[in-house]
């Protein structure tokens, strides 16, 4: 009896080594990942690795410093993604009208995104210090200067400024390249109309930038959500836990306290959670941009 050879069509062969590298780097570390979600798994005692089942998953809900990491992350992404994206709407609607050097101005507004995120945290840790660049300034305007980063009321707002700074830039350029789809007529249509900049912005430029802003919003919520490299360079979550992210909490029970099969646990809640808040972003967005007739999200 003659075996069947399995016969790849020619464009699989170029797709193997990107599937390869995918399985490795994502599929597997996803599904070992829920693995250790149920074992107590250390990997400096692999051989003490026992099974717990539900132990990690009861153990997240009673868990104080998660709940603290849970609420400092919420408050992160809720005052940085509004900010962030109503910034770059301006900005945006500021590129569409005739600026001097707008090339020069796009540059320096993309600028930030193609920095180390290092670089920029610890230039913040700079100006945010005692002796920085905004006591100084505060000083001159004879206010006196303030500890941002050792003061638990203001870490994280001072965080937040300065992801907001480093984000809105290329944010606006992203909106700015979705508006120069918007066609001319519809612009001048509303100026023979008597539409005001207000008034045009609301009823021709919003409506049809709102699926690049629902991308926004998405992908700087998943952003958000993830928040880590600002926090450990600049406080490394304190003080007192104030700038504790879910994140930073995450990376301190996996690689400081070997706790693998907990940091598992809180890996998927990351997960899920930007998963919720993005789809949440994706229906609402979809539901007042699709067309008659079209099934939503």
């Amino acid at each position: 009896m003659a075996t069947r050879r399995l016969v790849l069509p020619p464009v699989a062969w170029f797709l193997l080594p990107w599937a390869a590298v995918y399985a490795a780097f994502f599929v597997f570390p996803f599904v070992f990942s829920f693995v250790l979600a149920f074992l107590d798994y250390n990997p400096l005692n692999v051989a003490g690795t026992r099974f717990v089942g539900t132990e990690n998953f009861a153990r997240l809900f009673g868990d104080s410093a998660f709940h603290g990491a849970l609420r400092n992350t919420v408050l992160f992404v809720a005052g940085t993604v509004p900010v962030t994206t109503a910034a770059a709407l301006g900005l945006a609607a500021l590129l569409r009208g005739a600026i001097p050097m707008k090339g020069v101005f796009k540059a320096a507004l993309f600028l930030p995104s193609i920095l180390s995120v290092v670089v920029i945290s610890l230039l913040f840790k700079l100006f945010y210090a005692p002796g920085g660049a905004l006591n100084e300034f505060l000083a001159r305007l004879g206010i006196e200067g303030h500890g941002w980063l050792t003061d638990p009321r203001t870490a994280l707002p001072a965080i937040m400024a300065m992801d907001v700074w480093a984000a809105v830039g290329y944010y606006a350029i992203v909106l700015d390249a979705a508006r120069t789809s918007i066609p001319d007529s519809l612009y001048e249509a509303a100026e023979l109309e008597g539409a005001g900049t207000w008034a045009t912005f609301r009823h021709v430029t919003f409506p049809l930038l709102k699926p690049a802003i629902a991308f926004v919003l998405v992908i700087n919520t998943i952003r958000s959500f993830q928040v880590f490299v600002e926090v450990l360079v600049m406080t490394q979550g304190g003080p007192l836990g104030s700038t504790n992210t879910l994140v930073l909490y995450l990376y301190d029970t996996a690689f400081r306290r070997l706790d693998y099969g907990y940091a598992s646990v809180v890996a998927y809640a990351v997960f899920l959670l930007s998963g919720i808040f993005s789809i949440v972003a994706m229906r609402r967005f979809r539901s007042e941009t699709a067309v008659e007739g079209a099934r939503p999200l």
